[in-house]
């Protein structure tokens, strides 16, 4: 089964591909690799999901924020590529997630982006390596940054 076909059996609706926030650009690819720069959690409205994990957010609100970044993520490689299904690999995801000092459970918040892009992608394509950061402030609020590294064709 495609990424695409996955995505629909799925019933998952992507947000609009949000546009760069500064000097940037959202996807670089070079070669068969698609640089995806850091996304917040955008919802389907057009609003992003602020908070802090350990404060006035749960694990289980964290690991939706970082399901819903994946889901933005997924937005802007469709639009780039064209497609989802031109997505070989996920190679590598770095997350930051906005937390108190005492929350410590940073991957587990990240299992919500991951466990999207292994559903999307298959078990074995979807999953990568990851790093998760906790951090005291992300822009504008956000609670949880992701940034990727996808092998594409």
């Amino acid at each position: 089964m495609s990424a695409e076909q996955r995505l629909a059996k799925l019933g998952l609706e992507l947000p609009p591909a949000p546009k760069p926030g500064g000097l940037y650009k959202p996807v670089v690819v070079v070669g068969n690799v698609a640089y995806v720069s850091g996304h917040a959690p955008w919802r389907n409205d057009g609003t992003v999901i602020v908070g802090c994990v350990g404060d006035d957010m749960t694990l289980e609100q964290g690991q939706q924020a970082a399901r819903q970044t994946g889901l933005a993520i997924l937005s802007t490689l469709r639009f780039t590529l064209g497609t989802l299904d031109r997505v070989t690999r996920v190679v590598k995801l770095l997350g930051f997630v906005r937390s108190t000092n005492a929350f410590q459970q940073q991957p587990a918040v990240l299992n919500g982006c991951s466990q999207l892009f292994a559903d999307v992608f298959g078990p074995d394509q979807g999953i990568g390596a990851r790093s998760a950061i906790g951090t005291n402030v992300l822009p504008n609020g956000i609670a949880v940054e992701v940034e990727g590294i996808f092998e594409i064709m």
